[in-house]
């Protein structure tokens, strides 16, 4: 969401346009009724854009029967596309709507004030709605009441599971479930996911047992305090067992807020999600199990104000030293963490500049392969140095 509405923030500078206050979409997996304004602070959105780009509530009355061009905008498209193509629509067109808001938008070569202008509105024209605001920051003060935390996207739940076809760690009537999930799922259906092969290849989220395997390795003890930033775990309390007895102080939002607290937020995913990206952007440590959209927002964020320490689990390498331990060729202990620390040395949020295609890749696959813009806004966006944490101590919180 996040993502998707700044770009169209962009789009509409570029464009000359007034913008609608976008509706979210209510079709998805997790059907989410909430509006923008359940979401997000409305007016803040629209008194901190306003010298940039005019965002009205709603069409205009006199425009609600007029004729609209309903347009797929064109993937990571740059300036030149939308004052060539996009543009001319308003010759016989006085509404243009956007069909879809996902990387409509080129993460590199585009003007700066294109470039600052998309990250006023991720990391500050996007303000949580107010009684998000609250309490997300009750929980970040919950949180450290039990000292410095980390934040852990566990992205071990039912929809990324169905989606990706992953199947480790999973019973045979688990594994039956999800691909049937799958294949009701309209725009889900790959008949031939080879689930070994996708998690050999690193594309799929690491299960609970290993996210511990994994922070062990790192170093950190066992007092560590682990919030999980997660919707339902699939498989519930049988697939957390062993991460538990790691870390015994492991929470999450249903543990740290009354079942009155949370009330008005349960029924949403979208708002349930906004209060774990607050405890994990605040957090002395966020670590992803998957990099999703939801974390590359997080790790963004966390670069944007200052560097705060992101590690990126390296999966693809992580599975096979898991695999080996599993088989009995390689034992828990110092061999295991020396291997794993130094994959991750650099692999912790420090600043760097935005990584580009993949060298060899063509077409959407060079774009894809692209760091994503909001993941790392510099140099467009950053100037300010890093952090004191910024260091090659990866269990320092």
């Amino acid at each position: 969401m996040r993502a998707g509405i700044s770009d169209m923030v962009a789009v509409a500078r570029i464009l000359n346009a007034t913008l609608i206050i976008p509706e979210l979409d209510k079709k998805s997996f997790w059907h989410d009724k909430s509006n923008f304004s359940d979401v997000f602070d409305e007016e803040h959105f629209i008194n901190s854009l306003a010298n940039d780009v005019k965002v009205e509530k709603k069409l205009p009355k006199e425009l609600v029967k007029a004729p609209k061009s309903v347009r797929y905008f064109k993937s990571w498209s740059g300036v030149d596309y939308y004052q060539d193509e996009i543009s001319p629509l308003w010759d016989h067109r006085q509404v243009i709507r956007a069909a879809k808001s996902d990387s409509r938008l080129a993460n590199n070569y585009l003007p700066t004030d294109i470039q600052k202008l998309r990250c006023r509105a991720f990391f500050q024209a996007l303000r949580f709605a107010p009684p998000i605001e609250a309490l997300g920051k009750l929980l970040v003060e919950r949180m450290r009441s039990f000292g410095p935390y980390i934040a852990l996207h566990l992205r071990y739940e039912k929809d990324m599971l169905a989606f990706s076809g992953c199947t480790h760690g999973l019973s045979q009537t688990e594994s039956e479930e999800l691909a049937m999930i799958r294949e009701n799922t309209t725009y889900w259906k790959v008949k031939d996911i080879d689930p070994l092969e996708q998690r050999s290849h690193g594309y799929c989220p690491l299960t609970p047992k290993e996210v511990g395997m994994f922070l062990s390795a790192l170093g950190y003890p066992s007092s560590t305090p682990v919030y999980i930033a997660a919707g339902e775990i699939y498989g519930g309390e049988s697939h957390m067992v062993d991460l538990q007895s790691r870390f015994p102080i492991l929470m999450n939002k249903e543990k740290l807020a009354s079942a009155e607290e949370l009330r008005p937020f349960s029924q949403y995913a979208a708002q349930m999600a906004a209060l774990d990206y607050i405890v994990s952007v605040e957090s002395d440590v966020f670590i992803p199990s998957y990099s999703g959209n939801m974390a590359r927002a997080v790790a963004g964020h966390r670069r944007f104000v200052g560097h705060r320490k992101t590690i990126s689990p390296d999966r693809k390498a992580l599975v096979r030293l898991f695999d080996k331990v599993d088989s009995g060729l390689l034992k828990e202990g110092k061999r295991l963490s020396e291997r794993i620390l130094d994959i991750h040395r650099k692999r912790q949020g420090s600043p760097r500049k935005r990584k580009g295609p993949v060298s060899g890749t063509k077409g959407k696959d060079r774009f894809r392969s692209e760091e994503a813009f909001y993941e790392n806004p510099l140099p467009d966006c950053l100037c300010q140095p890093g952090s004191p944490d910024s260091d090659d101590s990866l269990v320092s919180i």
